[in-house]
């Protein structure tokens, strides 16, 4: 299987678009308002595509390497769309060591869908991320807020179809 990313083009509406010039319009001004800008942002859009960042760092008279600086350092930033279903595999230490990569590596192939990507149809996103805090459930496994303990790879395919 090709390890590629599907490219999903921007769809923001003309009504995000209104909401976060208010948001802008709202921290011109304010010091430290960048974040604040950003993080609503990204809960009017759903993640900070390219197209975004710009409106964000022209709206602010900043420049497009500041926004994007922070949304690549602060992993509360999402540069890509997420599923319906957002798929996430502890790779910490605790959950790596009992076997969370195997348990990736079955989602992506089930799915199809590379770390960091969204399936064609939108449905579901695969991430993988530090840690989670349940190391004690080791591997874990998340669908949304929903978490799973204990995975193995026989597993995920009855996680999945909760999911459909």
């Amino acid at each position: 299987m090709p390890n590629t990313k599907t490219i999903v083009p921007y769809t923001g509406t003309p009504e995000q678009e209104e909401k976060l010039k208010a948001v802008i319009a709202q921290y011109k001004d304010v010091p430290g308002g960048t974040m604040p800008v950003m993080q609503q942002a990204q809960e009017i859009f759903g993640y900070l595509p390219e197209e975004v960042q710009i409106m964000i760092a022209e709206g602010l008279d900043i420049p497009l390497e500041e926004v994007y600086g922070i949304s690549t350092f602060y992993s509360l930033y999402d540069l890509n769309p997420k599923g319906q279903y957002k798929i996430t595999v502890c790779l910490g230490t605790a959950c790596y060591v009992k076997g969370s990569q195997a348990v990736l590596d079955k989602i992506v192939a089930r799915l199809g869908c590379p770390v960091g990507s969204i399936t064609a149809d939108g449905k579901y996103s695969v991430d993988a991320n530090r840690c989670v805090g349940a190391c004690g459930l080791a591997p874990v496994m998340m669908v949304n807020d929903d978490v799973y303990g204990r995975m193995t790879p026989d597993q995920v395919d009855d996680v999945l179809a909760k999911y459909k």
